[in-house]
């Protein structure tokens, strides 16, 4: 059973940082691809990073390029994402997601990820 749980979100001041955190479980593959999304109320869900747990570059949206950064710790199972230099338009919740198709390029498109968690709420003001 394949789950996936974020944590980390809260309530920032525009400018600050949080981390997220994704811990993933109930699967044995050693390399596949993770991404983190949003969707802001009335908004459509949007791709924020992605990368190949088993290396090579992550891939951001425009609009988190140099603000946020999205790691791995194989060893815990958990995939992370640095939000730093928040903006209010920021403010979204926030989900993990894995693509467990055997595809090694990370991608930001919603439908190449087939498990996801439940999200975590970041509210910048």
């Amino acid at each position: 059973h394949v789950q996936l749980v974020e944590s980390g979100g809260g309530s920032v001041q525009a400018g600050g940082s949080l981390r997220l955190s994704c811990a993933a479980s109930g699967y044995s593959y050693s390399s596949y691809c993770m991404g983190w999304f949003r969707r802001a109320p009335g908004k459509e869900r949007e791709g924020v990073a992605g990368l190949y747990t088993g290396g090579g570059s992550a891939v951001y949206a425009d609009s988190v390029k140099g603000r946020f950064t999205v790691s791995r710790d194989n060893a815990k199972n958990t995939l992370y994402l640095q939000l730093n230099s928040l903006k209010t338009e920021d403010t979204a919740m926030y989900y993990c997601a894995a693509n467990l198709r055997y595809e090694v390029v990370p991608t930001l498109r919603p439908d190449r990820y087939n498990y996801w968690g439940q999200g975590t709420q970041v509210t910048v003001s």
